[in-house]
């Protein structure tokens, strides 16, 4: 690999370390989501440094794009199933 390759990958793996202690230690949800699909996302661009497309684009597609928009979608349900047990005067159904 050349200086550059090897530069580029140094600097995208503190990137992704960076991204994952965020995730982990993050006290936000969505930042926490967030944080973990640009994990992904690095990755896939160290697929294509590494020379292996066909697993960055399934990386891409799947651990980013899929998985981020799942977690996105199982927060909102989460969160709007804590309203639908209420009433409008802010007391749960017994």
């Amino acid at each position: 690999m050349s200086l550059l390759l090897t530069a580029m990958t140094f600097v995208l793996c503190i990137a992704m370390i960076v991204a994952a202690l965020v995730s982990i230690l993050g006290r936000s949800l969505p930042i926490a989501i967030l944080a973990a699909g640009l994990v992904s996302l690095v990755a896939s661009v160290l697929f294509v440094i590494l020379a292996s497309p066909d697993v960055a684009m399934t990386e891409a597609a799947i651990g980013s794009g899929l998985s981020t928009f799942l977690f996105f979608f199982v927060l909102g349900r989460v969160r709007g199933g804590e309203r639908d047990g209420e009433d409008e005067s802010g007391s749960e159904h017994g």
